[in-house]
């Protein structure tokens, strides 16, 4: 009973004073909807961005580095075994880049439960012959349906189909710039000469497009057997092995786990990346920081409100405690006061934030370097949504407790002395 009592003397208050719960409640409900929007928008920002450079990076590569001998004869002759010798000049020795015994490292990986695919390839460099100019470049020889799967890889496949450049013998997909370079349309072919000087000509299939228009001037992709031909190479000639896993977190412990296990070099996605993900998350902070900011503003609005609602209503609270009011009934109803305005703040401000998520997502945003991407990006993670409503709570309770507890110590005496 009393209880109702409460939430009824905090609505008479409220309505009372209705303007300036509205524009309390305007206060929380803008700032909500700004959290919401701007954490889904950069957080979308965020994630188109790791599907350009992250979605394309595998999570564990497997590869031979070309590196000095880390035991260099001097250190094996007598005289200077026990000495610590300063080598200039060292050369790389001699290290193929070939990875042995591929095909049971591969079915190794495959058995790996932790593993969600894994695909070879083999990368070489190639100079594209335009006439008397030589422009470097660089095949990337890919299990096309693999590629496809894991990394998706047609989705950046512009013009053409992906798929064709497995289908179709002695065929290429070119970079978009490179494309641009050689004017060479689909269709048409294209001679590239490899390191070893044999020359060889592939059909273009397909332009590819990553949005970054430096590698998009460089990369080219042909299936593993085209690029085998092009070096004259066997059908277990590999440079690279590409793994992703279920779980992007264990990559550097697995990758430290197969450069044991198969003696080879291992590069997890996190170290090769390291750069890109600092950005991302310093994005994501100044989001949050930018958001919880804007709630804050809201809370100290609240605060001001009801502190003027308490001075004002020094009369009323006086003969709340005359009549048998508690120092804690009167602290409870200007909580429900702050946590009313909070509350439907936040629904409001929560609506208004999806609807202008949606608003942003519909926007058309059309770029020659991003020609998958039609709209600008949005991320719709709920997650944003709780924390934003369990922040216009808390920040409307603390914006309410200390007038609340300020109403609670009124002496009803002293205030009726005073009229």
């Amino acid at each position: 009973m009393r209880s109702k009592l409460i939430f009824g003397i905090a609505k008479s208050l409220l309505l009372a004073r209705w303007r300036q719960t509205l524009v309390a409640a305007v206060g929380v409900t803008f700032s909500i909807a700004m959290f919401i929007t701007l954490l889904s928008f950069m957080n979308g920002l965020n994630d188109l961005l790791d599907g350009l450079i992250l979605n394309r990076t595998p999570h564990v590569r497997l590869y031979n580095e070309i590196k000095p001998s880390e035991n260099q004869p001097v250190n094996a002759a007598p005289g200077f075994k026990d000495s610590y010798n300063f080598i200039s000049s060292v050369k790389a020795g001699v290290t193929r880049q070939e990875i042995y015994n591929s095909g049971p490292i591969l079915q190794t990986i495959k058995n790996d439960p932790r593993v969600l695919g894994v695909t070879p390839r083999l990368s070489t460099q190639v100079f594209y012959n335009e006439g008397t100019i030589d422009i470097t470049g660089v095949i990337n020889g890919v299990d096309v349906e693999e590629e496809m799967r894991l990394f998706n890889f047609g989705d950046y496949v512009t013009e053409g189909s992906a798929i064709d450049a497995e289908q179709v013998a002695n065929s290429i997909i070119l970079g978009k710039g490179l494309a641009e370079i050689l004017v060479a349309d689909i269709g048409d072919v294209v001679q590239v000469t490899t390191a070893q000087g044999e020359r060889f000509p592939l059909k273009v299939v397909g332009y590819f497009q990553s949005g970054i228009q430096e590698y998009d001037k460089v990369q080219s992709y042909a299936s593993i057997a085209t690029t085998q031909k092009l070096l004259g190479k066997p059908a277990n000639y590999i440079t690279d092995i590409q793994v992703k896993l279920h779980d992007l977190d264990m990559a550097p412990a697995v990758a430290k786990e197969y450069a044991q296990l198969f003696a080879i070099d291992a590069e997890d996605i996190q170290t090769a990346n390291a750069q890109f993900d600092t950005g991302s998350s310093i994005r994501s902070l100044i989001s949050y920081a930018v958001g919880v900011t804007l709630l804050i503003v809201a809370g100290f609005g609240i605060f001001n409100i009801l502190n003027m609602m308490i001075y004002e209503k020094m009369d009323s609270i006086a003969i709340l405690k005359a009549t048998g009011f508690s120092g804690s009934d009167v602290n409870r109803i200007f909580l429900v006061i702050a946590l009313s305005i909070g509350l439907f703040g936040g629904v409001v401000g929560l609506l208004f934030g999806l609807i202008f998520s949606v608003i942003i997502d519909n926007i058309p945003f059309n770029t020659a370097a991003l020609p998958t991407i039609k709209t600008y990006p949005i991320n719709y993670s709920l997650i944003f949504y709780f924390i934003g409503g369990s922040f216009a709570l808390i920040t409307t309770y603390f914006a309410g407790f200390f007038p609340a507890r300020k109403a609670s110590r009124v002496d009803p005496v002293e205030i009726i002395r005073g009229k």
